[in-house]
């Protein structure tokens, strides 16, 4: 339904210019339609004029966006590296007091082995006439 409107919608337009040219002509076809043409091309000149600036300008702000990108991806990285440094520093200190930690209940668990081994070995010992 509605592109059966857009279709009507599309040919009274189109008779609207038509209808614009041949009254601005007073009547005659062939005036309307070197009249449309004129128009026509001086629309089409005018938007050739006008493109190869913008493609110009659209360039440059095409290269100045790609420059500005570059700079945030320079700075991202040089912010991402050192965050890097940083958490390897940080990982070593962990490491490091880690170690420490684990070599301290290594050292206690050992203590308490061997001192509960003598006591058994002490109790054993005396089971058979030893001290």
């Amino acid at each position: 339904m509605s592109s059966n409107r857009a279709f009507t919608l599309l040919g009274v337009v189109a008779a609207g210019g038509a209808g614009y040219y041949l009254y601005n002509a007073g009547g005659d076809p062939k005036a309307a339609q070197k009249k449309f043409e004129a128009d026509a091309s001086k629309v089409s000149s005018q938007v050739k004029n006008e493109l190869p600036g913008r493609g110009k300008e659209a360039q440059k702000e095409g290269e100045a966006l790609f420059s500005q990108a570059g700079s945030k991806a320079e700075q991202a990285s040089a912010d991402a590296k050192s965050k890097l440094s940083e958490a390897e520093a940080k990982a070593r200190e962990l490491s490091q007091k880690a170690g420490k930690d684990i070599n301290g209940a290594i050292d206690k668990f050992d203590k308490t082995v061997e001192d509960k081994a003598a006591k058994a070995k002490s109790g054993l010992s005396s089971w058979f006439g030893g001290k």
